[in-house]
């Protein structure tokens, strides 16, 4: 199938009609959510059967070092719309993102003749997602230890044939290769399009009420035979006692500090992997529908993601944490005047995706931003003015199930991460020459290179005083809340997504939080 997608795009490049303006191409995003970036290439790419992702990889780059600006939801793609640092633009957390009236690079787009079209999950504004997501964010400075989310579990659906598992996310999708066959194809202006997918994100976990969260991994037969199962690993663990005490904090709030059989683990992997196959095939209906209405050859596609998915890896589901899996982002490129198999190695991160879509659009005055275009990587032609890109990359993290905020800084072979003021909890340090799984902190072994990582983050971000910051809106955002909440305060309280852990101590816990409001901000 993949050779018969590059045949096609050849002959489409060199020997079709070339009907769009090739200096102004057209640019589509496919945006998932909660993919592993380590899928894309090997051998990560070994365990699933993703034929669209592999075409992408064969004609165009793929970066092998990309990354999440802030590994959950909404401060992730607001960094990635405004192209600036998540403390720059103070998206705190799923509730408090960018305002509904902020400038992105789509907009930009549009106002230099660019006919836009923006479908499914966009998630980049502020007031969205549930009042337990924003509670457990404004409170994680609370001294206590409450279970946030279900038990991660997987749930078979329909059988071999059942493909449509994720049935918003095929409309979706529907309704983008639609709108490319009834606008697109008809346009006189070059176009940009964006399709913001749900998967592989997991499923609410229905049996846990209507406050539940996400923790259900969803699947049908048919794409569970994508995966090679006997490519499937079981990731070491360390013991509880031995984590770092962030860790341990995400690992007890996510539920996973319970017992697992290797077969839950596994199955759970498995399940992680075949939603990951539904959302290539939905990239795949897109660059089909490109393809059959000849502009393919016209179009710049992109695919990335929001964050990773941890995928029981460090004992933990979910994203919200600076480890690799959370972390680290799928980026694929494709499009005519573009290197075809390329690997990038270069640390990249999503607030580079601004500059980069407005260079390929030939719009300049991207004004500033923390990003930096991608073209001068990706071009067959070496006579782009460079902007000298930093030779490191920021991810930052203020939301919920993380009780510190978090500062990762990737540079060379090093992951530095450090928390809070820099002082209350210890950072880590990964060689991930030497330690890819993340289970060795070299911290205290190397503390010349802790140091000059230390000094180069404090650089780019006061990240005392940004924590400081969040400290204080924490507070005033709970402490608002609870005002507007009346006598109804304690019943919500009770009834969150915690509410199992909240009910053995309830009285308690809000002395906890009644004393946590009363420090001085």
């Amino acid at each position: 199938m993949t050779l018969i997608l590059i045949i096609i795009y050849v002959f489409q490049m060199f020997g079709g009609c070339f009907c769009h303006n090739v200096t102004r191409p057209n640019i589509v995003m496919v945006m998932s959510d909660a993919f592993d970036g380590r899928l894309t290439f090997d051998p990560g790419s070994k365990v699933v059967h993703l034929p669209y992702i592999n075409y992408l990889r064969e004609l165009g780059s793929t970066f092998l070092n990309a990354y999440s600006n802030s590994p959950i939801c909404c401060p992730s793609r607001a960094a990635m719309w405004s192209g600036q640092f998540v403390h720059l633009t103070q998206a705190w957390n799923n509730y408090k993102c960018l305002d509904a009236n902020a400038s992105t690079w789509m907009d930009r787009l549009e106002k230099s003749g660019y006919l836009t079209k923006m479908l499914g999950k966009l998630d980049y504004t502020s007031g969205q997602h549930s009042l337990s997501n924003r509670i457990e964010a404004w409170t994680r400075d609370v001294p206590f230890l409450l279970r946030q989310e279900g038990r991660p579990v997987t749930q078979l659906v329909g059988n071999a044939s059942t493909v449509r598992v994720n049935t918003v996310d095929w409309k979706n999708t529907d309704l983008t290769t639609q709108w490319i066959h009834q606008k697109a194809a008809s346009s006189h202006q070059p176009f940009a399009l964006y399709l913001g997918l749900n998967l592989p994100h997991t499923y609410k976990t229905d049996s846990l009420g209507p406050t539940a969260g996400g923790s259900t991994f969803r699947s049908s037969p048919f794409w569970l035979k994508k995966v090679r199962s006997d490519f499937v690993s079981v990731p070491t663990w360390l013991p509880m006692a031995a984590m770092h005490p962030v860790d341990y904090y995400s690992t007890f709030t996510k539920n996973c500090s319970g017992d697992f059989t290797e077969e839950e683990v596994r199955r759970i992997r498995a399940f992680y992997y075949a939603m990951c196959a539904e959302a290539d095939a939905m990239l795949g209906r897109v660059i089909s529908a490109l393809r059959d209405t000849q502009l393919l050859q016209s179009t710049v596609v992109i695919f990335t993601a929001d964050h990773g998915e941890l995928a029981m890896e460090h004992r933990q589901f979910y994203k919200m944490s600076m480890l690799e899996g959370s972390a680290h982002v799928p980026l694929l490129i494709m499009g005519p005047g573009l290197v075809s198999g390329q690997q990038v190695k270069q640390l990249v991160s999503l607030v580079d995706v601004y500059p980069t879509v407005l260079d390929i659009a030939g719009i300049s005055g991207a004004g500033n931003l923390s990003g930096h275009s991608l073209r001068p990587l990706l071009s067959k032609h070496d006579s782009f003015p460079r902007r000298q890109r930093p030779d490191w990359v920021l991810s930052e993290y203020h939301g919920c199930n993380v009780n510190a905020s978090s500062y990762m800084l990737r540079r060379g072979r090093w992951k530095y991460i450090a928390y809070a003021d820099g002082l209350t909890v210890p950072p880590q340090l990964f060689d991930l020459t030497q330690d890819k799984e993340e289970l060795h902190d070299v911290a205290i072994k190397y503390p010349g290179v802790r140091a000059q990582l230390d000094t180069l983050l404090r650089s780019i971000v006061d990240y005392p005083a940004v924590s400081e910051t969040v400290h204080v809106y924490n507070k005033k955002q709970f402490g608002a809340w609870q005002q507007s909440a009346g006598s109804n305060y304690s019943r919500v309280m009770a009834n969150l997504r915690w509410h199992v852990d909240w009910q053995k101590d309830a009285s308690g816990n809000e002395r906890l939080i009644d004393r946590w409001l009363n420090d001085s901000l």
